[in-house]
């Protein structure tokens, strides 16, 4: 395996809960109105330090979207999903953006998302918009 270099970044930084490896800044914050299995998700501009899955088809509460899934490069840990097509044209301001579920990352402050009650009893891999 090659040597793995990591971008580091500087500001306000959500970061694998993990491995504390940067992965975005607040400032790429598109939205935090979306929702997943464990709860709040924050859709963002652009992310580093990530690796990407297999495409797949995904149903959502907003309809179908082809995503990959996204992986931490420090520790291969799940931190969120891609989206790399909407199938709903009211969607398509998604292509291209990523998710960042906040159960799996740190936030700027250092702060660990808790998982709610209801989204452990009722939630969705989805988006809610």
């Amino acid at each position: 395996m090659g040597r793995l270099f990591v971008i580091t970044l500087e500001g306000s930084i959500y970061s694998c809960k993990h491995c504390q490896t940067h992965l975005a800044l607040s400032d790429d914050i598109v939205s935090k109105s979306f929702h997943c299995r464990h709860g709040k998700a924050y859709l963002f501009e652009k992310v580093v330090n990530v690796t990407v899955g297999e495409k797949e088809e995904r149903m959502m509460i907003t309809g179908m979207h082809t995503v990959v899934d996204i992986f931490c490069v420090g520790c291969g840990s799940i931190v969120g999903w891609k989206y790399e097509a909407a199938h709903e044209k009211s969607q398509k301001y998604k292509e291209g953006k990523f998710i960042l579920e906040r159960f799996k990352v740190l936030g700027p402050d250092g702060s660990n998302y808790m998982v709610s009650q209801e989204a452990q009893v009722g939630g969705s891999d989805a988006d809610d918009a």
